[in-house]
Formats: C-alpha cells, structure tokens, sequence
C-alpha cells in the first residue's frame, strides 16, 4: 500500500510538471482574451509578491491596463523597427550587476531590472541637453547630485543602480503605512514623491484594498500633473516584468532576467 502511494504521488507530480511545462511554452500571442487576463492576472500577483513579500489584491481595471502594455511588448518581438529581443540582450548584458545592486540595498531585485526597461530599454542614455535625463535609469542631473553623482557617474551602471536603489528604498520608508508601498514607490520614481503622497491623500475618503489602482482609475480627478506617463507607470512596470520572466511565453530563447 506504502508503495502504491508513493506510485501515485510520483505519478501526480510528472502529470503537474508535464501540465505546467506545456501551459509555459504557449505563446502569448497564440492565447485567446480569455487565457491572456488570466496569465497576466496571475504572472502580475506573482511579480507582485517577490517585490513585497506580499499579496497585492489588483482591480480588473488595473490588470487590463498591465495586459495592454503586454500585448503591445509581445507586437514588438521580431519587428525589425522596434525589436524586443534587443532589450531582452541589453538587459541581459545589465541584470548582473543590477540584482546585485538592489539586493546590496536590500531592495528587490525585480524593482532594480524593470525600472530601466520602462525608463530607456536599458539604453546608457547621454543627452545632448545638459539638462536632460541620463543614463539607463533616465535620472536628471540634479537628482543625481542629491545621491552625490555627477552627470558622468548616472552613466555608470553600477553607481546609477545604486542610486536608483536608494531612491526606491527612501520612498518605501516614506509610504510604509500602505500595504502596496513598494508599488508606490515605482510610480514615486516616475512622478516624485511629494506628488505621490498627495495622491494618497486624495484618497482618504476613497480607500480601497488597491491603493495604486485607485490612484490610476478615475484619472480626470488626478491634478494637472497626473500625466498620461504617470496612469501608465506603474502598469508598464508590471508588464515589462511579465515579459522579462516570461522569455519563452514571447518567443525568446533564453532565461528569466532574473536568473542572470
């Protein structure tokens, strides 16, 4: 009887493995509307719990704007204008030495590979304009000097990383009361945190399970600050995570990002 159960269990194992390898090497774009919410809705939960160390309750409003940055990612894979696969190698090139990084500062290493994929597809920008923003993690010069960098250093991937890393890291402590503050610590690296914190107080009356999801829904009622880059942010976050862990799902050959 002992051996018949240990049969079974063996054999119920080989059945889930076999059933989660055959369900990882669908293609997104091969998927109906139906299985893309439901792999981005569990992919998204799953992002959001290795940035947090929690479970993050998103609205089906929300999960639809992360699809939708999805959907426009895997259009991109082998379009010979706008290649995905080259962020996949530029990123690849990066994740090193950025999870190192971000795990130096005991901040997720997710947070530290995705910012720059949304912010410049892991491009070391240098602008002509002095005053523009620089390197692969898009900080303007007068943030960088707040962090002790100079122009030239926020085109140092390591020092830039590290900079990043504490600017997440500060925002975190200032909106430690919300349970989803590591997600409000993406959109306060795009919008600031001043404005974020505004936001949040916004909601005082409108208080929901999904802070940031709440910030992003009615967005006529956001001030004239609250960009369309702003609503997008952090749903683009998600989805350049989902695609970056998910490689095989998009067509790409190679490793979750992560892993290297």
């Amino acid at each position: 009887m002992n051996v018949q159960k240990v049969f079974l269990a063996v054999a119920l194992l080989f059945a889930t493995g076999l059933a989660t390898r055959a369900q990882s090497t669908q293609l997104y774009n091969d998927m109906s509307r139906a299985e893309r919410r439901a792999f981005v809705s569990d992919q998204a939960r799953r992002i959001a719990r290795e940035i947090s160390g929690s479970d993050y309750d998103f609205t089906v409003a929300f999960e639809e704007d992360i699809k939708n940055a999805v959907t426009q990612y895997a259009q991109r894979v082998g379009n010979p204008n706008a290649d995905l696969q080259l962020v996949y190698q530029r990123g690849q090139a990066q994740a090193p030495l950025i999870s190192a990084t971000f795990r130096a500062r005991n901040v997720s290493p997710l947070i530290g590979l995705y910012l720059p994929w949304i912010e410049s597809e892991y491009q070391n920008i240098q602008p002509a304009d002095s005053k523009g923003a620089v390197g692969i993690y898009q900080f303007m010069p007068e943030t960088g000097r707040r962090f002790g960098l100079s122009t030239q250093d926020l085109l140092d991937v390591g020092k830039s990383a590290d900079a990043a890393a504490l600017y997440i890291t500060a925002s975190i402590e200032k909106l430690k009361e919300d349970p989803m503050k590591e997600a409000l610590a993406v959109l306060a690296y795009n919008r600031g945190i001043q404005a974020t914190m505004r936001d949040l107080k916004f909601l005082d009356g409108h208080k929901s399970q999904c802070s940031i999801c709440t910030i992003t829904a009615d967005r006529s009622k956001r001030d004239e600050t609250f960009s369309y880059e702003n609503v997008l942010y952090v749903p683009r976050f998600f989805a350049a995570a989902i695609v970056g862990e998910n490689p095989g799902v998009f067509g790409v050959k190679m490793q979750p990002l992560s892993t290297y």
